[in-house]
């Protein structure tokens, strides 16, 4: 979905023009060779674009609120788990400007376009800071930005730290008409801290869109060498919304491939077992994943394949078997899985 097309562009204001000399006397080194704001949101006046990472499609989460666990401080409580287009960008503004002066900039230009606030922290917020940066590992290093932050006396820090607590804030909320919103991080800090007398901005901006389908072909014949060779395969082909149980259209094909395995092997019994990642309560999570297994089953059973339903039992582990660590989207999104287990 092309929301720049449906979108007023936003242009953020800073209190004084800066030219691109005036940049180059700070000591910036230019933008990121094809690096370019986002269409929706522009930067403060005069940064330098210091880094940018687009994913045509892949899954991102943010924090639902700055709530966190009773047992962790640094874990939110509740993420919002999203899917589509993201891009992340990291921006250093003159020297000069005021971390609240940049992050004034951006709130209003955001609210001027129709930004819908989900929350906002503007003081006392490392601790938002710390759990956002150790569970979801926004800048997962920042090996896509490339320079240093100079200070005046010389000294110079790597962009890895270029995010810091210190004036830390943070605005969390939606962009756009309903269904077509794009989902907008944004935060502000002193660049790595007061002796650069520089500020950092990450945005990452999620925007909807569907998965391109059909890349992959499911044969029965491969779900059967799974089974016989660890008594269990990963249904890679079933797709679900976020939070939801329905099965998406384009699970189709995997549904065909399964349906076909259980009418060649008709001794064959079996358990449809629903995985989630770490993310939110474990009752919930405990729920979807034995409600998305369900979900297979009845499509099993129901026309066309008409399945034996005693063949099929759905249960829910939801994060008690991970296949990868829950540190990132890379490792979430491996959990996040439906399995077809031999009885």
């Amino acid at each position: 979905m092309r929301l720049h097309h449906r979108l007023a562009t936003i242009l953020v204001a800073a209190a004084s023009l800066l030219t691109l000399p005036a940049r180059a006397a700070e000591g910036f080194a230019p933008d990121v060779p094809g690096a370019a704001d986002h269409p929706l949101i522009k930067r403060f006046n005069g940064s330098w674009l210091a880094g940018q990472r687009v994913s045509d499609w892949d899954a991102a989460a943010v924090p639902a609120a700055p709530e966190f666990q009773k047992a962790d401080k640094y874990k939110f409580k509740d993420l919002i788990e999203l899917e589509g287009k993201i891009t992340r960008l990291l921006y250093v503004a003159p020297r000069g400007k005021s971390a609240l002066e940049v992050w004034r900039n951006y709130e209003q230009a955001l609210n001027a376009a129709g930004f819908k606030k989900r929350f906002a922290c503007e003081r006392d917020c490392s601790d938002l800071y710390f759990a956002w940066s150790r569970q979801l590992d926004p800048t997962k290093g920042f090996t896509w930005a490339k320079g240093d932050l100079d200070t005046p006396t010389g000294s110079r820090y790597s962009l890895t730290s270029a995010l810091s607590f210190d004036q830390g804030r943070m605005l969390v909320g939606t962009l756009g008409k309903p269904g077509q919103e794009a989902t907008v991080l944004l935060y502000t800090s002193l660049a790595a801290n007061a002796t650069t007398g520089l500020v950092a901005t990450y945005l990452q901006v999620v925007e909807p869109k569907a998965m391109a389908t059909g890349q992959v072909t499911v044969d029965p014949a491969a779900l059967q060498a799974g089974l016989a060779a660890e008594g269990r395969v990963t249904l890679t082909g079933l797709f679900f919304d976020t939070g939801k149980t329905e099965l998406k259209p384009e699970s189709k094909a995997q549904l065909d491939a399964m349906a076909e395995l259980l009418k060649s092997q008709p001794a064959l019994k079996a358990w449809i077992v629903g995985h989630t990642d770490n993310v939110g309560p474990f009752d919930a999570n405990e729920k979807l994943s034995f409600a998305r297994a369900q979900a297979v089953v009845a499509a099993l059973t129901a026309a066309p394949y008409k399945v034996d339903g005693k063949r099929l039992t759905a249960r829910g582990l939801a994060s008690l078997a991970p296949l990868a660590g829950n540190g990132d989207d890379a490792g979430r999104a491996r959990n996040r899985r439906v399995e077809l287990v031999a009885q």
